[in-house]
């Protein structure tokens, strides 16, 4: 009778631990996501050639400061943008579009307050001086025949765009006329130039609407072969070539991702994980 009664405290101190525990780790993990990394999944190929559909990367959250957008549902708790930095040009970032202030969507940034720019023949201009764009050769972009270009910004940051061999009908995106940034503004567009919702389409980004940086692609499923509820086919489509590839300008090495990660580990450790 004794050592039943004792069972029952011991289970009963064991579940409010477990509760307690619970708590504390929902917690520990809204703190990481909103302050320090979150995760994104791409879901479209506005960004190809360097973000595909079907890569898990994380962004970190304290590259740009903090806003409302930095919290869960994007609580009005932070005025403005606290800790505030500036954004690098080339940099690829998640914001919350403009158009609700709800959607995240990434795209390269390309144009900083006071920049003027605009685009001819789809040759980006920055200041009144052209970037620098060398065509390395054509690929297969589902049914379409697209340029793999690589641009280099004044910055000298290099990267990979699509251009399409044939533009859509209908559709310009190879030109816009000149534009001044103004105060806390951003320009942004995606690598797939030709299949890109960006500044072009949606305006200019405000400071405030920026979530973070992408900083690297933790791991990639090709979801024309796999799916995620089927665990069979998640061998098959794991991309081995894209695992933990930097997204950092002018890094080509994970440098920040392993603090994370310590971060998570000493968290779970506490909370006896």
């Amino acid at each position: 009778m004794k050592n039943t009664f004792f069972k029952e405290k011991k289970k009963k101190r064991s579940f409010k631990q477990n509760l307690v525990s619970l708590f504390y780790a929902i917690i520990a993990a809204l703190l990481i996501r909103s302050f320090l990394y979150e995760p994104f999944s791409i879901p479209s190929g506005s960004m190809y050639p360097n973000l595909k559909v079907g890569d898990y990367l994380f962004v970190s959250k304290f590259s740009y400061g903090f806003s409302k957008h930095s919290l869960p549902f994007s609580m009005p708790i932070i005025p403005g943008r606290l800790f505030s930095k500036e954004p690098e040009r080339g940099e690829i970032v998640v914001f919350k579009t403009p158009e609700d202030n709800r959607t995240d969507y990434i795209k390269r940034l390309v144009g900083l307050p006071g920049d003027i720019l605009e685009m001819k023949d789809n040759i980006l201009i920055i200041n009144n001086e052209e970037i620098s764009v060398t065509k390395k050769n054509v690929e297969k972009y589902k049914s379409f025949n697209v340029s793999k270009i690589i641009e280099t910004l004044p910055n000298k940051l290099t990267y990979e765009v699509y251009e399409f061999e044939k533009a859509f009908e209908g559709l310009n995106t190879n030109n816009f006329n000149k534009i001044k940034i103004p105060l806390d503004h951003f320009f942004v567009l995606g690598d797939n130039r030709d299949n890109s919702q960006d500044s072009r389409f949606i305006g200019l980004i405000p400071r405030e609407n920026l979530v973070g940086r992408a900083e690297v692609v933790a791991i990639s499923f090709d979801t024309e072969i796999g799916s995620f509820l089927k665990f069979w086919t998640w061998y098959p489509a794991l991309r081995k070539d894209r695992f933990l590839v930097s997204l950092i300008p002018q890094k080509k090495e994970w440098t920040s991702i392993p603090i994370s990660f310590l971060i998570l580990g000493i968290v779970l450790k506490i909370l006896n994980f």
